[in-house]
C-alpha cells in the first residue's frame, strides 16, 4: 500500500498583535492621518484631532508638519 497525500501548501499567517499604521479611508476628515492613527492606538480619532488642532494652536514643536509629513509618507489603508 503507499501513502498518497495530495499537495496542499502551507498558508503563511497573518501577523498577530498590532496592525500597519497606514492612513484611514473610513475613518477621515481630510487624509485619513489622524484616522489611523486611531486605529492604530485604539483611541477615538476625534481625542486626536482635538490633540493635533490644540498642539498646533498653542506651538508645541511642529504638529502641521509631522501632519504633513505623515500625509506623504503613510500608505492609504484598504
Amino acid at each position: 500500500m503507499s501513502s498518497y497525500e495530495p499537495y496542499s501548501p502551507q498558508v503563511p499567517a497573518q501577523p498577530t498583535g498590532r496592525s500597519l499604521l497606514v492612513r484611514s479611508r473610513h475613518n477621515r476628515m481630510l487624509t485619513g492621518v489622524c484616522g489611523g492613527f486611531a486605529d492604530y492606538t485604539g483611541i477615538d480619532a476625534n481625542i486626536i484631532r482635538i490633540a493635533l488642532v490644540a498642539a498646533t494652536i498653542f506651538g508645541f514643536g511642529s504638529p502641521a508638519i509631522v501632519y504633513l509629513a505623515a500625509w506623504i509618507l503613510l500608505p492609504e489603508g484598504q
